[in-house]
């Protein structure tokens, strides 16, 4: 399975010493500077997973770039540059691809993310791959090892069906949010929902070696989503996150 080659694969990749963390996180974090760290992450998008050639070109872009901010944002942090990558096939329309490429730039306009590069190359369905730099203060920076026996669990918003209302397209990532919250509160551990709740949850907890015990009844789900909806269908690109008692209450 998927986990099962990323462990299988980050067992073997070299790693220097001085790396803050490497593979098992939502971005790399990289040394930068005395008061912050690099934040460094990658997601690649394929026609007929992760979108369709009739869904809006416009979205399809919107969710390239979005699904690399929303992993930024789950560190804390603030995305500063990008790199897109695309694969196109040779009878796709320049206005599709310019469409494509309109919702990447309105994304980052909207989160001041500066396009700075990138490639190209022939494929017979479209493929896009992001690659973003971004920058978190030490003092925010929010890892999913961190969580805490007592700590409290919270999502940004509801979850399911994502696939099916088209959100995992037009969603936009939680930076305001998380800039937000590790300002106020800062979280214990957190994380973006990309998998659902349950593979994501399990994250935070093995990567902190704790467990959990989630109330059915206070999941906040999606219009029509079922429970299992909600656990596992992915692509909801929330926030999870952990936070002891006293700050939950005050949340």
């Amino acid at each position: 399975g998927e986990f099962g080659l990323i462990a299988r694969l980050a067992r073997k990749a070299f790693v220097k010493k001085n790396i803050i963390k490497g593979i098992g996180d939502d971005t790399a974090v990289l040394p930068f500077s005395s008061k912050r760290y690099l934040l460094f992450t990658t997601d690649m998008l394929c026609e007929g997973v992760h979108f369709t050639a009739k869904d809006d070109p416009v979205l399809i872009g919107n969710k390239a770039l979005a699904c690399s901010l929303s992993d930024i944002a789950a560190m804390g942090g603030v995305a500063q540059s990008a790199v897109i990558s695309v694969g196109f096939p040779k009878n796709i329309s320049l206005r599709f691809v310019d469409k494509i490429y309109d919702g990447i730039n309105r994304l980052a306009k909207k989160f001041q993310v500066s396009i700075v590069g990138g490639d190209t190359i022939f494929c017979p369905k479209i493929l896009i791959n992001v690659a973003v730099l971004g920058e978190v203060r030490k003092k925010d920076l929010v890892l999913r090892s961190n969580a805490k026996i007592g700590d409290q669990i919270f999502v940004t918003g509801p979850l399911g069906r994502s696939l099916k209302t088209k959100k995992h397209l037009s969603f936009i990532p939680r930076l305001q949010e998380a800039a937000y919250l590790v300002s106020h509160f800062k979280p214990n551990a957190m994380i973006d929902i990309s998998d659902g709740l349950a593979a994501d949850l399990g994250h935070i907890l093995e990567e902190s070696g704790k467990g959990a015990v989630i109330d059915e009844a206070s999941i906040p789900k999606a219009p029509g989503a079922s429970l299992e909806n909600a656990l596992g269908d992915g692509e909801d690109f929330e926030l999870i996150f952990t936070l002891p008692k006293l700050k939950a209450t005050r949340l």
